[in-house]
């Protein structure tokens, strides 16, 4: 009997045992098992970081060509396309720029931005210097480029000459969709027009049917800016809706040149008038002359004390939704009382 109680005895504590080492063994698998899941969900949830190898084709003005997905060092030749990129949210590397004719509040900008400058000369293109900053991107406008001096930019660095001029509404759009910011642009140009509206209200309210002209003093001449010639001809006499002299009513030139005698049967009633900024330019003697000149005294806005300067970076090199906010507020503030 008591022989049957040890063998009892000793098979209770072999099924203990048994039962220690299976749950044991069940705790770990279960352990294994949710590391296991959680390893898995931390590699899905890692953050991938672009392909700096990656590459995408798009079409500009000399066809189509091959560029970085996520540029690394972009070159940007138009400080206006800069601005435009940045408010979209893409900041570029470099920008090259002339100071003598840059807007005044772009540095500050671009170095608020981490923006780096590069000083050219204007209208040069400088191969050497470019192929030192080691692009693997360039961004330009293509409107009026060369097709020998693309072929040169290609050299160094995948060139795209987007096939449009400075005008924000043809510009932003296109270079929107090369960086995949279609959404951010339309944001920006949405914004823009709102306050663009708010601006030409208020000059019609003021002005009614006067007119404005935008004239511009050369250094061994006049020029007069046409309402339909495009550029910034768009800003002043479709944005903010400014009317111009009748006789000039269909002109699609950008600036045409006239004599002094012309001035009488244009006399408008508001003249922003321009002394051309160049480099090496000098329009001292043209701005005396015109000036001395009786036809000039006898305008209406000469006698109405409505002359207003108008730099040549405002509305040449400053328009963009920064600048072109900058220069609505100085044209409104001039126009409306």
């Amino acid at each position: 009997m008591l022989r049957s109680f040890r063998g009892l005895g000793i098979m209770l504590v072999v099924i203990c045992i048994l039962l220690a080492a299976c749950s044991s063994g069940t705790k770990e698998e279960t352990t294994a098992g949710i590391s296991g899941t959680q390893s898995e969900e931390a590699t899905s949830t890692t953050k991938v970081e672009p392909n700096n190898s990656e590459t995408k084709v798009v079409k500009e003005q000399f066809g189509e060509v091959t560029i970085p997905a996520h540029p690394q060092n972009l070159v940007v030749f138009d400080s206006i396309y800069a601005e435009y990129l940045i408010e979209m949210g893409v900041t570029p590397q470099i920008v090259l720029y002339t100071p003598e004719v840059e807007a005044e509040y772009r540095p500050a900008y671009f170095k608020e931005h981490g923006v780096q400058t590069i000083e050219v000369e204007q209208y040069q293109y400088n191969y050497e210097q470019l192929l030192a900053l080691s692009p693997d991107m360039i961004l330009t406008a293509g409107e009026g480029m060369e097709q020998g001096v693309y072929d040169e930019l290609s050299k160094i660095a995948p060139t795209v000459a987007l096939d449009a001029n400075s005008e924000m509404e043809r510009a932003m759009p296109k270079l929107a969709a090369i960086f995949d910011k279609t959404e951010e642009s339309a944001k920006v140009l949405a914004e823009f027009e709102e306050k663009a509206a708010q601006a030409k209200d208020k000059i019609a309210t003021a002005l009614g049917d006067k007119t404005v002209l935008v004239l511009r003093v050369e250094h061994n001449r006049y020029r007069f800016m046409g309402p339909k010639g495009g550029s910034s001809s768009v800003f002043f006499y479709e944005t903010l809706g400014l009317n111009s002299p009748e006789a000039i009513k269909d002109s699609t030139d950008w600036f045409s040149q006239f004599s002094l005698e012309f001035l009488p049967e244009l006399n408008p009633d508001y003249i922003f008038l321009e002394d051309r900024t160049l480099v090496g330019y000098d329009t001292k003697k043209s701005m005396e002359d015109l000036k001395a000149s009786q036809v000039w005294a006898n305008l209406k806005a000469v006698k109405n004390d409505h002359v207003f300067p108008l730099k040549t970076s405002e509305f040449v090199s400053g328009v963009g939704p920064i600048g072109s906010v900058k220069l609505m507020d100085y044209v409104v503030g001039k126009l409306v009382p």
